[in-house]
């Protein structure tokens, strides 16, 4: 399945809403540290509900080991500044969703690594900014499980 990446993510509830997500549709979630709170946070329990034990989430201490833990993935860093629309690739199993932190979003170094396969956008309107998080990585997850025929649904 798809594996769904969270730079130093800051906000709870986003995280929390992400893992019921990933527990709904076989999907992984990745958390890159720093993270901006405690895995035991309130907001990010009550977010995610009882999804806790039905998701895949793994903790990286920080980029460096979370790119070693993809080494040979495809990884796709999502940005409002891309010009790839996020449903113009064909995804793969094993594929990287990567978003980075409220409110900055993915660093320019991190855009510019050579293991990011492509950068790509969610269409909004005009003189929009972003996204939320977790709706960012919802909208991009169905998309990478639609392509598959929502495989396992």
């Amino acid at each position: 399945m798809f594996r769904i990446a969270f730079l130093t993510p800051r906000i709870p509830p986003n995280t929390g809403n992400a893992i019921r997500m990933v527990a709904a549709t076989g999907a992984q979630l990745h958390l890159i540290g720093p993270l901006g709170f405690d895995l035991e946070d309130a907001k990010l329990r009550r977010a995610g509900l009882d999804y806790h034990d039905l998701a895949s989430v793994t903790v990286h201490r920080d980029l460096a080991a979370a790119w070693a833990a993809f080494e040979g993935a495809r990884v796709f860093a999502f940005t409002a500044s891309a010009t790839v629309r996020h449903t113009d690739p064909g995804y793969r199993p094993g594929d990287v969703l990567l978003f980075g932190p409220e409110p900055t979003g993915l660093p320019a170094e991190v855009l510019a690594d050579p293991r990011v396969t492509e950068r790509v956008r969610i269409p909004m309107l005009a003189g929009r900014r972003s996204l939320n998080l977790s709706n960012a990585a919802a909208v991009a997850a169905y998309e990478a499980w639609r392509q598959h025929d929502f495989a396992g649904a």
